[in-house]
């Protein structure tokens, strides 16, 4: 067990230090970072090409890079908006981690790029532990999920500098309670913005772009109150149920990126 924990340690260690590393070099380029992460069937994908395209119309040099485990079948959706994108294929792993987006990155991104949005392969257990050099983390609900999805991930949710809200078309039909939701969001990270967002109609894109570009241009964010761990903390899991890497959620203890 406690050779367990040690070899998670390292393995998260050393991708905190990638991730400061790469944070630093795209911070000195220009680029912010943004981290989705969500169930699958979120509409994640959907609702980030919506917002890609609506950088594209603005003006806003953006690019992507989406995750999953088979196919290219998200890239080849995003790309649709106009903006680069470029898929990461995970070959079985739950997660992303700061070497591969690294690695996909050289040689590749734009120089004269804003924003690189980072779709998270759809999971919401792994992902959560992970630092990948983002500025901003993102994590998205649909209302066909469940109002209580915040307090089964507490990490995920806890660790989100903006919540998303969507398929809001569907909520009536699906009984959503936002009420109910919008409460159990802030039991583990109070204060953090909810955005209704439907991509479908549009409805939240541009706000969703606006709260990138205020990240992006150094404005004061909210400070969630989990992050993944720093160095030489157990990593002994926080009753959701992970696979080889998932960390326990700890207060902040620096401002966040």
């Amino acid at each position: 067990m406690c050779r367990s924990v040690d070899v998670k340690q390292a393995v998260l260690a050393k991708n905190d230090d990638l991730a400061a590393t790469l944070r630093g070099d795209l911070a000195r380029q220009g680029v912010a970072v943004v981290n989705l992460l969500s169930s699958p069937g979120s509409g994640k994908t959907e609702l980030l090409g919506r917002v890609l395209a609506r950088a594209v119309e603005r003006g806003v040099p953006v690019a992507a890079l989406t995750a999953d485990l088979a196919t290219e079948n998200d890239a080849r959706r995003l790309a649709r908006s106009g903006a680069p994108v470029q898929q990461v294929l995970t070959d079985g792993l739950c997660h992303l981690e700061a070497r591969q987006v690294r690695t996909r990155l050289e040689g590749w991104l734009p120089e004269d790029t804003a924003v690189l949005f980072v779709e998270n392969v759809g999971n919401l257990v792994c992902p959560a532990s992970y630092d990948l050099g983002e500025t901003l983390r993102i994590v998205l609900m649909a209302v066909t999920e469940g109002e209580d999805k915040p307090l089964k991930y507490p990490t995920a949710f806890g660790s989100a500098h903006l919540v998303l809200v969507t398929k809001t078309d569907l909520a009536e039909a699906a009984g959503f309670d936002e009420t109910a939701f919008r409460t159990h969001v802030r039991q583990v990270n109070p204060g953090v913005e909810i955005v209704r967002t439907c991509a479908r109609t549009g409805d939240g894109v541009d706000t969703v772009l606006d709260r990138v570009l205020t990240a992006r241009d150094g404005a004061p964010q909210h400070r969630p109150p989990l992050t993944p761990h720093p160095h030489g903390h157990d990593h002994a899991a926080d009753g959701e149920q992970a696979h080889d890497h998932h960390t326990q959620p700890h207060p902040a203890t620096t401002p966040a990126s």
